[in-house]
């Protein structure tokens, strides 16, 4: 009996280990944070009280250092709330274009004004557009009532994703990484990728027409926006840019890209999360994004001056129709200037069309 009963305690220990294999396979395969589930029957995933994450001894360990604007949070990344694994679903055609908008809870007309303007998932008829908002969590009864309304929002329109770190501005990094985790895990085959703010006007059909064209074979390695060449550190610990030296020991940045908006090939978002698990967070998350660039031995795609604008600019029909980006508007005047952009094509559009029947009919 005591023989019998040995033989069944190491068969249990096995069984367990073999368990413990199993489970951390898939989440290799996945590209899963160490911690994170994959989705069950439902996008929507219960969560308890939200708490900053614990800092460990392996990838994405950050420094716990005072500022006005708050720390990074540590890693890995949190659990997914709401996931919506199906947005991308297989057995159809992967989508030309994801966008993926960094926003608030707070921040429901900006998604709303979005989803009415560039946002528009059908502005592309046959290519596929794939519209995303990227969200932390709130703490506090203000989190907690922010939260009630965002699920609802997220079983209405079906865009949004979650996962449980703190919306702060240092977590953007975090935002970035659970968006590119995303399109590794669920939309891989995705020609390109669009990372902007939820206050940028973007241009999204000049940007699939014009400058990434859909009748090309998709390009690979590209990495493009408003490009920072040979960027110095700051170490003014009175700047919003402030980067203490323990965090980033290095004098000057690699070449990044605003992260006002940002684009970049399909295949890059599993590389790109791929190196960030061996890169320590860093509070600014367009630089970190170039780090991660760096690590793969890419160089961001320079393109003509203004393209991707990372600034304000004074209204212009003939201008604000020849960009990818003009940074920042609240949602009433993205709204305004949607509708002057769409008045200004249609317009041009049929002024070329009368000019074509003119020279139709002097030919004749």
């Amino acid at each position: 009996m005591k023989w019998k009963g040995k033989r069944i305690a190491v068969l249990l220990c096995l069984l367990s280990f073999l368990g413990v294999l199993v489970n951390e396979g898939w989440r290799i395969i996945l590209l899963l944070p160490r911690n994170a589930s994959p989705s069950k029957a439902g996008d929507h995933h219960t969560r308890g009280q939200t708490t900053q994450v614990t800092t460990t001894a392996t990838a994405h360990e950050g420094s716990p250092i005072g500022h006005p604007w708050g720390t990074p949070t540590p890693g890995p990344l949190p659990n997914y709330i709401i996931r919506e694994p199906n947005k991308c679903p297989e057995g159809k055609p992967p989508p030309f274009l994801v966008l993926l908008i960094l926003s608030t809870a707070g921040e429901v007309e900006a998604r709303n004004a979005i989803r009415h303007t560039w946002g528009d998932e059908s502005l592309a008829p046959g290519l596929g557009i794939i519209r995303l908002f990227l969200m932390g969590v709130t703490e506090g009864k203000l989190g907690r009532l922010q939260q009630k309304t965002l699920e609802s929002e997220s079983l209405r329109h079906h865009d949004i994703i979650q996962q449980d770190f703190l919306d702060t501005y240092h977590n953007l990094t975090l935002k970035t990484l659970m968006g590119m985790n995303w399109v590794a895990m669920h939309c891989p085959r995705a020609s390109y990728v669009m990372k902007t703010d939820s206050d940028i006007l973007v241009n999204t059909v000049y940007l699939i027409y014009k400058l990434l064209r859909p009748e090309l074979k998709p390009k690979t390695n590209y990495f493009t926006g408003s490009i920072h060449r040979d960027p110095l550190v700051i170490r003014d610990n009175t700047s919003k840019f402030y980067m203490p030296l323990e965090e980033y020991p290095s004098e000057m940045y690699p070449d990044y890209c605003s992260g006002s908006g940002y684009v970049f090939s399909g295949d890059l978002a599993k590389e790109l999360y791929r190196a960030s698990l061996s890169i320590r967070i860093l509070r600014f998350e367009d630089v970190y994004v170039g780090v991660c660039l760096d690590s793969l031995g890419i160089k961001p795609t320079p393109q003509s001056d203004g393209l991707f604008n990372p600034f304000g600019l004074y209204y212009s029909s003939f201008n604000y129709n020849h960009m990818v980006t003009v940074h920042s508007f609240n949602p009433v005047e993205l709204l305004e200037y949607w509708r002057k952009m769409r008045q200004y094509k249609m317009r041009k559009m049929s002024d070329a069309a009368f000019w074509m029947r003119a020279v139709n009919r002097v030919g004749q």
